[in-house]
């Protein structure tokens, strides 16, 4: 028998990312992603080849239309994920919290989760994505602000994580490995901190031009430290190569440090995907699963 849905649990399924969906949204829903998606990367061209300034000039009128029409396009996705967030996070926080959620989340409203949506990263960068092009509408800003104002648009690239699961799953090691992550980059700024003060003392006499203040040796210590060495800056003394040496063999670490963390988030997120994958396929097909230890039979 057909079940009569509603226009929001419609749109919900346009945007969730469950398998299950219902049959008459399916097809909208594939119709939605590659639209939005393709919008999004075509956005993208279009900021770079605004860049041309003889393009600009000569197709400034398309630029303008197809801005407002992107605009107005995100603008609506924005507001209806506002609106189904209700829905949207209840499945999230369930997926995470399990039998703890009616405990902890069950007297929770509708604007609750929604505050949830939009203080989110993904939130923050569905908002970002579309105030740029409302900002001058209210707002009087000189050429050179309104470039870099315009420059935020760059952010709609990051709108491709609610279409690609790849890079969910980015944001997800980001997140997963956030405290390793932060501590490294505490860390290194220690390093660059102590670096950059020692190394002003002991060539600002010698080159005062070079290391004026401790702030401007800040560029010697961060080329230095990631070993780029751009050679624009460099000491004189015996003690100031003797620390740029140490400070350089520190910066080996430091930067091999975070690779390593990345790369473990990245293979527990793929061990992870790969045993909701089986555990799916288990509960679908139970008699190709042992039942003792649950590994894969034989075929």
């Amino acid at each position: 028998m057909y079940e009569k849905r509603s226009i929001k649990d419609k749109i919900y399924d346009m945007f969730s990312t469950d398998a299950s969906k219902q049959n008459d949204t399916k097809l909208i829903n594939v119709v939605d992603d590659y639209f939005i998606s393709g919008l999004i990367i075509v956005n993208i061209f279009a900021i770079i080849l605004e860049s041309f300034d003889s393009l600009y000039t000569e197709y400034y009128t398309l630029f303008t239309v197809f801005d407002w029409f992107a605009a107005i396009v995100f603008t609506i996705e924005y507001a209806l994920r506002v609106w189904i967030a209700d829905k949207l996070y209840v499945d999230i926080y369930k997926d995470k919290h399990g039998e703890k959620f009616e405990e902890k989340f069950g007297d929770k409203s509708p604007w609750y989760w929604r505050r949830k949506y939009i203080f989110s990263p993904m939130g923050l960068t569905d908002f970002f994505a579309v105030a740029p092009f409302y900002l001058p509408l209210f707002v009087a800003l000189d050429p050179h602000s309104l470039k870099i104002i315009q420059l935020i648009r760059l952010v709609r690239l990051f709108k491709l994580a609610h279409y690609f699961s790849s890079l969910t799953m980015v944001l997800n090691v980001i997140r997963g490995k956030r405290d390793e992550l932060l501590t490294t980059i505490f860390a290194s700024t220690v390093m660059i901190l102590l670096s950059a003060s020692i190394m002003y003392h002991i060539e600002h006499d010698i080159q005062p031009d070079k290391f004026p203040n401790i702030f401007a040796s800040f560029w010697w210590a961060v080329a230095t430290l990631t070993t780029i060495g751009y050679g624009d800056v460099f000491p004189v003394t015996g003690m100031g190569q003797f620390l740029a040496a140490i400070t350089a063999l520190f910066g080996i670490g430091l930067v091999a440090i975070p690779t390593g963390i990345v790369s473990m988030g990245f293979m527990e997120e793929i061990q992870k995907k790969k045993a909701e994958k089986e555990k799916e396929e288990q509960k679908d097909n139970p008699y190709y699963y042992c039942p003792h230890c649950g590994k894969k039979l034989k075929e």
